[in-house]
């Protein structure tokens, strides 16, 4: 009778649960944890976060599988147990990540939020922020691992069929730059009388890229400079956005996930900031060049930063960390 022998775990792949539940430019700066632990480690790469941001790893060919959730994480818990993880990498730190790592019971790694530090920042004006990338504070997390940051920077992959739909759109178009309108808060948008100014300097057609939400400002920017302005404004999806933006020679923004996609394409981003600031560690990640990266900012404010996220409404009524900016 033949003997049956179990293959040796040691033969097989590791695998790793990566956990990002928002937002677009939260989950984009993943990518480069995603990269290098899929090329230095023999790991499989698994990704947990909201269904409605699943998109933006779908075309990622460092990750094995992804998982998403509507609202709770017992919508995937049972499943995440059949994989039998090796361990977690938690960089969201939150309750439901929290509930995640409680309920799967295995190792984890996380990094350092600064939360206390943002606080003094924005409610004392203390600063105790390092100068230091949210991507090499993931990278602080898990040196536990061995992984080193390969400094190649973010990552955006974009199917063919939207890269396609892009391109149709821009194909009489030889060059172009894009103004991006939209943000999730009133606070991080760059105002209307900055976007004409951005338009006016401007030597090249402009794209306007953002949500439906941002529309209205978007026609009256279209009707007020018709030959120089393209308006794709709740027109297109978030991957044709992002290869409107691969396309571009300069990207003009607020602090946005759009931001963050433009910094994985290399692009030179000239970011507008209101209620956040740099410090906080979320601007463009271009560490292969930072020359391309230039900051737009009022310094000697004394109610900013207002908030760590930003709000609906300037919270002093004159929203001067924005209106303020001289071009």
């Amino acid at each position: 009778m033949g003997i049956f022998i179990l293959p040796s775990l040691q033969t097989m792949s590791a695998k790793v649960l990566i956990i990002r539940f928002s937002s677009i430019g939260d989950i984009v700066l993943t990518t480069p944890v995603i990269r290098c632990i899929s090329e230095q480690l023999d790991v499989e790469v698994h990704f947990l976060t909201k269904n409605s941001f699943k998109g933006i790893l779908q075309h990622n060919p460092y990750i094995t599988k992804l998982y998403g959730i509507d609202k709770n994480v017992s919508e995937v818990i049972s499943d995440l147990k059949t994989e039998y993880y090796d361990y977690i990498i938690d960089l969201h730190k939150n309750l439901r990540t929290q509930e995640v790592k409680l309920r799967l019971g295995i190792k984890s790694y996380t990094f350092n939020k600064l939360n206390i530090a943002k606080w003094l920042k924005v409610n004392l004006k203390i600063n105790q922020l390092p100068e230091k990338h949210i991507v090499d504070r993931y990278f602080e997390g898990i040196q536990g691992l061995n992984v080193i940051n390969d400094g190649r920077g973010l990552d955006y992959f974009i199917s063919t069929s939207d890269q396609e739909e892009a391109e149709d759109i821009v194909k009489h178009i030889n060059q172009y730059k894009v103004l991006v309108l939209g943000a999730n808060y009133f606070t991080k948008r760059i105002p209307s009388s900055i976007s004409s100014q951005i338009i006016l300097n401007s030597n090249k057609p402009i794209i306007l890229l953002g949500g439906r939400d941002v529309s209205e400002e978007a026609i009256s920017l279209a009707n007020e400079h018709p030959v120089k302005i393209i308006n794709l404004v709740g027109k297109t999806s978030l991957a044709v956005s992002a290869s409107i933006i691969k396309g571009s020679s300069e990207v003009h923004t607020g602090d946005t996930g759009l931001m963050h996609i433009a910094a994985a394409f290399k692009k030179q981003i000239h970011t507008y900031w209101g209620s956040t600031i740099p410090e906080f560690g979320m601007y463009a990640y271009l560490p292969t060049d930072m020359r391309k990266r230039i900051d737009h900012q009022v310094t000697n404010l004394s109610c900013r930063p207002c908030n760590k996220l930003g709000f609906d409404k300037c919270p002093k009524g004159h929203f001067k960390c924005m209106l303020n900016i001289k071009l």
